[in-house]
């Protein structure tokens, strides 16, 4: 089997449970450290032609990261095109499971069964925290509706606030994010990269939660300890 991942989330599922099936992964395949496979270019602007040079059984796709002209490019040249859709925790686990699979893995991974578990073991909160959740700036952009990374957050008692916006990725002006006095803005450091002196100080007044967004947005290993990661940095500044 020869697989070429367009997914940093795929790419890091495939390569731990399928060892030697990975041949060719995107630019932002960051984990696990140390792969060595070819590079295709960017989640939105794929090399279609170095991929189809690696003759892959498989490659393994994303509704939401990866381009349907890139992907149709892909089958029209003959390639079969896995695409996987993830808006929630549990969709996560059953794509993974079908990704994997289709991959020729033998059994179900343990790190899958570990982030099921982790997941569905969550306590019901003792109490809810409202948020609003930057992805971008320079134009401020923030989780909208039907997102993954809201179905994780809500799983941890924290409510964003553009939950029922009519798009997924809502252009906000920060003075509006401001107004809106959420309990916690949880800064991410991917896709864009906030840390502790590019973000926060655009909410003067209000905690900001940085966080991973390895274990915010990522829907690969790192579920497993997500739950933990996530919501102890959350307690650290709602205290």
């Amino acid at each position: 089997m020869r697989v070429v991942s367009l997914v940093p989330s795929l790419t890091e599922a495939v390569a731990r449970t399928v060892p030697g099936a990975l041949v060719g992964a995107t630019d932002w395949c960051t984990h696990p450290a140390g792969l060595d496979v070819v590079r295709v270019g960017g989640t939105k602007n794929p090399n279609t032609d170095r991929i189809l040079s690696l003759a892959p059984d498989l490659v393994v796709a994303n509704e939401e990261e990866n381009r349907a002209a890139d992907l149709d490019v892909l089958r029209a040249a003959g390639a079969e095109v896995l695409v996987t859709e993830v808006r929630t925790v549990p969709q996560a686990v059953t794509e993974l499971d079908r990704v994997l699979t289709a991959c020729g893995a033998p059994f179900r991974p343990r790190w899958l069964d570990e982030a099921h578990a982790a997941w569905a073991g969550l306590p019901v909160p003792e109490r809810r925290a409202t948020a609003v959740v930057p992805i971008w700036r320079r134009p401020w952009m923030v989780l909208g509706r039907d997102t993954f990374a809201g179905d994780v957050l809500a799983r941890l008692g924290v409510d964003h606030l553009y939950a029922a916006h009519a798009e997924r990725y809502p252009k906000v002006p920060v003075d509006e994010l401001r107004a809106a006095r959420p309990d916690v803005v949880v800064l991410p450091d991917e896709p864009y990269r906030f840390t502790a002196d590019d973000g926060p100080e655009a909410f003067p007044g209000l905690p900001c939660a940085l966080v991973g967004g390895r274990h915010l947005t990522w829907y690969g290993p790192s579920l497993a300890e997500a739950p933990r990661v996530l919501a102890a940095a959350l307690r650290a500044v709602r205290r």
